[in-house]
């Protein structure tokens, strides 16, 4: 989430919005909304102050009847399996309406940052990502298959190496295309689970139990591997190797133990990790390039050089990603892999 978007946060819309909200509620006044948070889409969302002193959440989503409805059903999924996701209180699907319950206002980002020591609260969102992986059904989530990854990697593709780098894409697609079939192959072979698909620090809230989950609304079936490498690689904050390994770790013990299909052997899932890794990495830098060269949000590459850095970690611990990883970073312009691995 960012803290605006392209909505003002005063329009008729919010009008209309606290009108509702107020219908909900059935307070004798109308709520004051301020705002708490947007994402990179139209969404946003507005905190009500009760007067008993509680608070509300309102999810504003217009024109996107489908992606609150997911939301609804994926709430229902979590909490159903233990996972501390807010509760829906009215719903208004129709005019993508939510009032929520409120998480809190601290996100594990905030908390992560100024953290001296990390690990607690890293543990606990290991464990709520088991709890979901073991518990939540999957069945009529969406694939999260050969195809749709294909469409992502193309991102990187169609919109970062010729937005950014000069390259075109039909060049782009031809360089890298055995290396990316070979990466896809990888991923398609790793069992499926519950897969949250943003599963990061910014969507975590620092509240009891923790952590809350929030932002889930295109959960898929994915591979196993995708949550818990999103939330160790991060857009905005980042970790020295020893601290992934043993977070890894504890996540390896810990699904093994709930039944989570990861592969038995702890350097076997590490190796799944890098390889799912470099698919996300090379489809964030292209959505950053998407955002600032379409969507007028040119901020967010501001964030590319860590997820190059991310590249280069991957393929120094899983050498079958190194002519992949070499072949991008020359067609970036970046430095190679020996400049600098480490992402700070």
């Amino acid at each position: 989430m960012e803290g605006m978007n392209a909505l003002a946060w005063d329009d008729a819309r919010v009008q209309m919005a606290r009108e509702w909200a107020w219908q909900q509620l059935g307070t004798a006044q109308r709520p004051t909304l301020a705002p708490a948070a947007a994402d990179a889409s139209s969404r946003r969302y507005f905190r009500i102050e009760l007067p008993d002193g509680g608070s509300r959440i309102l999810m504003d989503a217009p024109e996107q009847t489908e992606s609150v409805a997911a939301f609804v059903e994926i709430a229902e999924r979590l909490i159903g399996a233990g996972v501390h996701a807010p509760r829906i209180e009215a719903a208004d699907l129709g005019r993508g309406l939510l009032l929520l319950t409120d998480l809190g206002r601290l996100t594990y980002l905030q908390a992560l940052q100024d953290d001296d020591e990390p690990q607690p609260l890293l543990d606990a969102a290991v464990d709520a990502l088991v709890r979901a992986q073991a518990a939540v059904p999957v069945r009529g989530l969406p694939a999260y298959d050969e195809p749709r990854l294909r469409r992502e990697l193309e991102l990187f593709t169609d919109w970062y190496l010729p937005c950014c780098c000069g390259v075109a894409a039909a060049q782009a697609r031809r360089r890298l295309s055995a290396s990316l079939e070979d990466l896809l192959q990888r991923i398609a072979a790793q069992s499926r689970a519950f897969c949250h698909r943003d599963y990061m620090p910014r969507n975590l809230m620092v509240c009891t139990p923790l952590p809350g989950v929030l932002d889930f609304q295109d959960a898929v079936a994915g591979p196993v591997t995708y949550d818990a490498v999103s939330l160790l690689r991060d857009a905005f904050i980042s970790w020295p190797r020893e601290r992934e390994v043993a977070t890894l770790q504890r996540y390896h013990r810990r699904a093994l133990a709930a039944g989570v299909p990861v592969p038995g052997r702890f350097e076997r899932f590490w190796s799944d990790c890098q390889w799912m890794g470099v698919q996300r990495h090379l489809k964030v830098l292209g959505i950053f390039a998407r955002l600032a060269y379409r969507d007028g949000k040119p901020h967010y590459l501001n964030d590319a050089p860590r997820f190059f850095a991310y590249l280069r970690r991957a393929a120094a611990d899983e050498p079958g990603l190194e002519p992949l990883v070499d072949e991008v970073l020359t067609l970036a312009g970046e430095p190679g892999r020996v400049a600098g691995a480490e992402v700070s």
